[in-house]
């Protein structure tokens, strides 16, 4: 499918009933049709990878396309421009959340995870918090060294009560504590120094983080998994 095919199928799919629901969730429904991200997902792999089609789309202004994009992209081929200029147009966090999936997938994600979770933009702030939670799941070989880079961050933006800032430095905290036994160790005192901060939204991030990394399922989990990947390694803390 080419640029006027897409959009057009786009446009054919248009949803008012599923876009007052988005509403619902707090994503921006200005420029929304209302079309599902499963559905997104299988007319991307309709499409497969494509990057001039996914800059045409980003440019298109609508959500759904955007989303679209970053799912055909090839992260080999985004530039540092290309990853600016994406992040200055954010304006919900369903789209933030389908773009980073993508630029985690590139060299950029772990020096923009840094840069944007200083900027004063709300949803750019959030992208660099969801940066650090894909990057937590997703980079399988990064040292625990490396993800722990992350855990001064998410204690020093703690303190931001902004929704969609707050809710991803917990995602990141919450993913990191998941990765591994020493990690989860290191997760939870840094949840501990976040609750002493004393801010609402610093004592939402720890306690809910605190539920979840202590839970004996999440700790079970993290246990049968050192076990089957290393058996006679015993955990370490960071």
């Amino acid at each position: 499918m080419n640029y006027d095919e897409v959009v057009a199928r786009l446009q054919s799919l248009e949803n008012a009933a599923n876009r007052e629901g988005m509403g619902r969730f707090g994503i921006d429904t200005s420029a929304t049709l209302g079309i599902s991200v499963t559905t997104l997902r299988a007319i991307g792999k309709e499409i497969g990878r494509n990057h001039e089609l996914a800059l045409r789309l980003w440019e298109s202004g609508i959500q759904e396309a955007r989303i679209l994009a970053a799912l055909i992209d090839d992260p080999s081929q985004v530039t540092e421009g290309q990853v600016e200029g994406w992040a200055a147009d954010f304006d919900s966090w369903n789209v933030v959340d389908g773009t980073c999936d993508l630029f985690a997938r590139t060299a950029l994600a772990y020096p923009k995870a840094f840069a944007w979770s200083e900027r004063s933009e709300e949803y750019v702030k959030r992208a660099g918090f969801v940066l650090m939670a894909y990057l937590a799941v997703h980079d399988k070989k990064a040292a625990d060294a490396r993800i722990a880079q992350f855990l001064p961050v998410i204690e020093r933006e703690a303190g931001d009560d902004r929704n969609f800032v707050k809710k991803a430095v917990n995602w990141a905290l919450r993913q990191i504590g998941k990765r591994n036994l020493a990690l989860n160790a290191a997760a939870i005192e840094s949840a501990e120094r976040i609750r002493e901060q004393g801010s609402r939204s610093a004592r939402w991030i720890a306690a809910d983080a605190l539920r979840e990394l202590r839970s004996e399922k999440q700790l079970a989990r993290l246990r049968a998994k050192e076990g089957r990947s290393a058996p006679s390694r015993p955990s370490r803390r960071l």
